[in-house]
């Protein structure tokens, strides 16, 4: 079988998407639906959240293995550091190497909202620490049942880590988590491709070199880039997609037209600048992903991460 550190080691650019489990066996069957909408799409990957302090991390591991099991599709599980001992993680952990799970995203995360939250209390106080524990349960179970051990995910921020005002110390702390194991980073969603190529450039030149897989996400409405906002702080939406945000009657319907129309010039020039893989933060539905894919003329990932060229 095919490790998962070789699907990123490819010439072309990787697809993938994100999802996040539903809380509800409705939305559960829902989520499913679209999730086989997109498996035709051939993405390299997709990758299920975590809530805040570990608050769905059963939900997590129910869709991670449905998916696997019942369409084949390489799935990557967040695993977050709050609210967590070690011998939960280590029993997490386990648990996918057991089933077969090849990688893992490893993340700091979040307390819940209405929570206040004691950060000395976690046996992981950073990512670092755990993708470090994470690689050495990988090595302890390779080899076992053909587990061919984890490829192991972490975070980038393109726009700036909102916990690391002082942005020379960012490439520091990214290089840490690069050097306790980490085998790629899926960076935070933006809106401006410059911001990516500087932040890939910044990680050329800390000596990072693993692949930067792009986060992109399309507006769908106001409230929603409000939301994004609070989320993810210091995330910068640019005037020119503002602007055209404006131009609108204020409609979802037609912010989502823009944030669609902003979404897949991003993707045309990321792919025209060769970045290693394009993360799709899908909001739980199919829709968008699939008209981007329409728009940039692709039936499928092969398609257009390997630019194949047709003769005129």
């Amino acid at each position: 079988m095919k490790h998962f550190r070789d699907i990123l080691k490819g010439s072309g650019t990787t697809f993938s998407f994100e999802f996040f489990p539903p809380k509800s066996a409705t939305g559960a069957e829902k989520l499913f639906d679209h999730i086989v909408k997109l498996e035709h799409l051939g993405p390299a990957f997709v990758s299920v959240t975590y809530g805040a302090g570990g608050s769905t991390r059963q939900l997590t591991r129910d869709l991670v293995h449905k998916v696997r099991e019942k369409t084949g599709i390489v799935t990557v599980p967040h695993l977050t550091c709050v609210n967590h001992s070690e011998d939960e993680i280590r029993t997490i952990v386990e648990g996918y190497a057991q089933r077969g799970i090849q990688s893992i995203l490893a993340l700091r995360g979040d307390a819940p909202a209405d929570e206040m939250h004691d950060w000395g209390s976690d046996r992981f106080s950073n990512a670092s620490e755990l993708v470090y524990f994470i690689r050495e349960i990988s090595d302890q179970y390779k080899g076992k049942n053909d587990f061919p051990g984890f490829g192991i995910g972490v975070a980038g921020f393109p726009e700036g880590h909102p916990g690391t005002p002082n942005r020379l110390n960012e490439m520091d702390y990214l290089k840490a988590k690069v050097d306790a194991g980490a085998d790629y980073i899926i960076t935070q969603m933006f809106f401006d491709n410059r911001d990516l190529y500087d932040f890939r450039d910044r990680c050329e030149m800390s000596g990072i070199r693993i692949p930067i897989i792009s986060g992109i996400m399309p507006i769908q409405s106001v409230s929603g880039m409000k939301r994004m906002s609070e989320l993810a702080q210091g995330m910068r939406f640019p005037a020119p997609l503002m602007r055209m945000v404006r131009r609108t009657d204020g409609s979802n319907d037609a912010i989502r037209r823009v944030g669609l129309h902003w979404a897949t010039e991003q993707c045309r020039d990321l792919l025209d600048h060769r970045v290693a893989g394009i993360h799709f933060y899908t909001l739980n539905t199919s829709s968008a992903t699939l008209e981007i894919y329409k728009t940039l003329g692709a039936e499928n990932s092969d398609q257009l991460g390997n630019g194949a060229m047709l003769d005129f």
